[in-house]
């Protein structure tokens, strides 16, 4: 395949933006359903894990059924299940059944951009893969950048249920535009693989895939695991409404678009081992930073910071899980993403409970020392072993 001319990427870009969004969307309305159906916040707060938890568990499902099906066709699916969870979810009578079926749009939803990219990686050789993922990365981190903004915009004018309906009209027209452009491209399927857990354990057995894994599930742990406690962080440290905090976090996609706009120029010059390495210097250095300098302000480039070194260490890490398995790469992909997914999960709860007993301050401190060590390691890992 031509990459350059028949690639799909900004239909696979736009499907990663609205997969992201779906996540994101709801952080500024669970005020809005808690009202509407009479309770509180908290109670509410279930629909937010009721889409991210299925996300995560289906990953290591979804890659097999990509691999043996075709990636393009299992996109287009999870495109019309995530569009008809979504839109269903306008018209649930309670919280109980809104979880339900976010739920429903959380597992389809994981389909969508661990096997796009899958597909980008089959398409582009590897010296290109890293700069054109970043341009599928585009739309992901735009989701970053403005879902929750948007969320709460269009929540005010159109409802929450609103919101889900616009989601829901976005999913069912990036499904026809995936489908009139599919019959033009190849899609192929390895017809002689099954859905056995085979693959896993080839990969488990492989001494380098192995190390990718394990370096992923730490990615997960030391750089996502301390997102979660950024806003409580500056909403007590600084006194910051919620709304201003949302604005500050937003800077994190400034940075990160930096990434995906310079990737090209970056990664040459850098290479693997580098990107790495100075990724994982700025996100060190963010961290710290934000605990250490006693004005909210701070965190503006602080969070911009943390989306540019995020990227360029996760983009490495990324490229490297498209050659876990070349054959199977929707496998390889779907692994990584579930080991991401259970390291940020450790690291939410092991950074939780530093705070809970040594402070924020201590907490982050000890997180920007260990991404220290593990961007160090990491650059050795993939100087030692070229792919």
């Amino acid at each position: 395949m031509n990459a350059q001319v028949a690639l799909p990427i900004f239909l696979l870009a736009a499907a990663g933006f609205l997969s992201s969004a779906g996540s994101r969307v709801i952080d500024p309305l669970l005020s809005v359903i808690a009202a509407d159906f009479a309770t509180t916040v908290p109670a509410v707060s279930v629909v937010v894990a009721a889409y991210t938890l299925p996300y995560g568990l289906f990953q290591i499902a979804i890659g097999p059924v990509g691999d043996r099906v075709g990636k393009l066709r299992v996109v287009l699916w999870a495109l019309v299940a995530f569009a008809i969870g979504t839109g269903a979810c306008a018209f649930a009578s309670g919280v109980l059944s809104l979880a339900a079926l976010r739920v429903v749009a959380g597992a389809a939803s994981a389909a969508i951009i661990p096997v796009a990219m899958a597909y980008v990686a089959d398409a582009v050789p590897y010296a290109e893969r890293q700069v054109t993922l970043s341009r599928f990365l585009n739309g992901i981190v735009l989701s970053q950048l403005v879902a929750g903004p948007l969320g709460g915009i269009f929540g005010q004018y159109v409802g929450w249920r609103g919101v889900f309906v616009l989601l829901a009209i976005g999913g069912f027209g990036l499904a026809l535009g995936l489908a009139l452009r599919r019959r033009h491209l190849p899609d192929p399927r390895n017809q002689g693989g099954s859905l056995s857990l085979n693959n896993f354990i080839v990969m488990a057995r492989h001494a380098g895939a192995r190390r990718i894994l394990i370096f992923g599930m730490l990615d997960g742990m030391l750089l996502m695991g301390c997102f979660p406690f950024l806003a409580p962080y500056m909403h007590e440290a600084f006194g910051l409404s919620y709304a201003s905090v949302g604005l500050v976090l937003a800077s994190f996609g400034i940075g990160a678009l930096a990434y995906t706009r310079n990737a090209r120029r970056l990664v040459p010059r850098l290479g693997e081992g580098g990107c790495a390495l100075v990724g994982g210097l700025l996100m060190a250095a963010a961290v710290a930073a934000g605990v250490l300098v006693p004005v909210w302000w701070v965190f503006i480039p602080v969070e911009a910071a943390m989306g540019l070194g995020f990227y360029m260490l996760h983009g490495v890490m990324q490229a490297r899980a498209t050659e876990l398995l070349p054959h199977a790469r929707a496998t390889a992909v779907s692994a990584f993403a579930f080991v991401l997914f259970l390291g940020q999960s450790i690291g939410a709860l092991v950074i939780g409970f530093a705070i809970a007993h040594a402070g924020y301050r201590m907490a982050f401190l000890l997180d920007a020392a260990t991404i220290l060590i593990f961007c160090v390691a990491l650059r050795r890992i993939l100087r030692s072993a070229p792919a």
